[in-house]
């Protein structure tokens, strides 16, 4: 079926290396994160009706800068240590990894500790079974959708990072023009060490 594109006994998946990736993306995250609010850069200073045109500057390049960075770093590992020299699989590796944080970061949420990622994971956390929901009224509903779309555009954007991670692990040159030329028969091969 897919003859002449993967060599046979070779998988197609390295689970090892998208597991590896997705913790590296989180411990990454949770750094940068923790360095955000050692030099105050997760200080609210902002009016009491949140809005995101109240948010400081140095906290939107931490939370948006740590969650493309750190999904970045977590698909470029992901993707050097499965081996693969072409970008789609080593782009599926790194995208692969930051399906797998997805569900781990609703988990956190869930446990309260999201907040150690910066204030725009905030919005994946909703109110737990357990507690008592608060009362639905203007300022609620606009922080509700705020903190959401704070949290799809952070999530979104550590998609992006992946991607471009993934890529840059692969080794190929960042430009669709190289793949009008490139050769069909080195698809799968690993990086060749230098000796």
């Amino acid at each position: 079926m897919n003859e002449g594109y993967e060599p046979a006994g070779r998988p197609w998946l390295s689970w090892s290396a998208v597991w590896v990736g997705a913790l590296s993306a989180l411990a990454v995250g949770l750094v940068i994160g923790l360095i955000g609010f050692a030099i105050g850069a997760h200080q609210l200073t902002a009016p009491r009706e949140m809005t995101l045109r109240s948010i400081r500057l140095l906290t939107a390049i931490f939370d948006v800068g740590g969650a493309f960075f750190a999904y970045a770093a977590g698909a470029w590992v992901a993707a050097r240590m499965a081996g693969f020299r072409r970008a789609e699989p080593a782009i599926l590796h790194g995208v692969i990894a930051w399906l797998v944080t997805v569900p781990i970061l609703l988990v956190l949420a869930a446990l309260g500790s999201t907040s150690l990622y910066g204030g725009w994971w905030g919005g994946l956390a909703g109110t737990p079974v357990w507690g008592t929901p608060p009362p639905v009224n203007e300022e609620t509903a606009a922080a509700l959708r705020n903190g959401a779309v704070a949290a799809a555009s952070t999530l979104l954007l550590g998609l992006i990072g992946s991607t471009l991670g993934g890529w840059m692990a692969s080794g190929e040159p960042m430009s669709l023009k190289h793949y009008r030329r490139r050769p069909a028969d080195e698809a799968y091969e690993r990086p060749r060490r230098a000796a």
